[in-house]
């Protein structure tokens, strides 16, 4: 089958969705524009199906990271504000690393709007499903986009087994769909494993 005719290829293990930008994409690339510059990242849950090409509709998008310290933290959360962010838990650094410290997410927007927003989520090495995940990205890009993502078998996986909502099984169809000619079954297989540790 022509590549250009599945809505992606690929290029250097890097996936490249052949459609155009759309406000949500502009929304993250500005987010993750910033937060590169402080952490690093992964683009998790439901991004990943709506980037994809799959169309629903979404409000929050989901970003972990690792566990930060107080003053890295403190120089992502000033950026953000000077970029035009501000996180629902709090107007400053100080009352909002505690949920960082406990790993509680948190959500910012932009000023003025509610919606869309970007969901950080902290974790550490105590949490093996997403260390997992974020030691093994894969790369996708949409035109000058380009942001990391989980494994597509892992992500697949762990909408169908951990979250497994209506909206969460939709999604993992899509991609079970979209990128049947690359998923591999002994991908499938070993992160199966790894996910469902996380039940235990």
């Amino acid at each position: 089958m022509d590549e250009s005719k599945k809505g992606y290829i690929i290029k250097e293990n890097e996936i490249i969705v052949q459609r155009e930008l759309t406000k949500l994409d502009l929304f993250v690339k500005e987010f993750l524009d910033i937060l590169k510059k402080h952490s690093d990242y992964l683009i998790v849950s439901g991004f990943v199906s709506i980037s994809t090409g799959r169309t629903r509709g979404t409000e929050d998008i989901d970003c972990i990271i690792p566990l930060m310290n107080q003053e890295n933290f403190k120089n992502l959360f000033i950026d953000l504000q000077k970029n035009g962010f501000w996180c629902y838990q709090g107007d400053t650094d100080d009352e909002t690393y505690n949920y960082i410290k406990n790993l509680d997410s948190i959500r910012f927007a932009k000023t003025n709007e509610i919606f869309p927003n970007m969901e950080l989520i902290p974790f550490d090495d105590s949490k093996k499903a997403k260390s997992f995940e974020f030691k093994n990205p894969q790369k996708i890009r949409i035109k000058d986009f380009d942001f990391k993502i989980p494994p597509l078998e892992f992500e697949i996986l762990y909408k169908e087994i951990i979250l497994a909502g209506k909206k969460d099984l939709e999604d993992a169809k899509h991609l079970r769909i979209f990128f049947s000619d690359i998923l591999k079954k002994e991908k499938f297989k070993e992160y199966e494993f790894i996910i469902k540790d996380e039940l235990r």
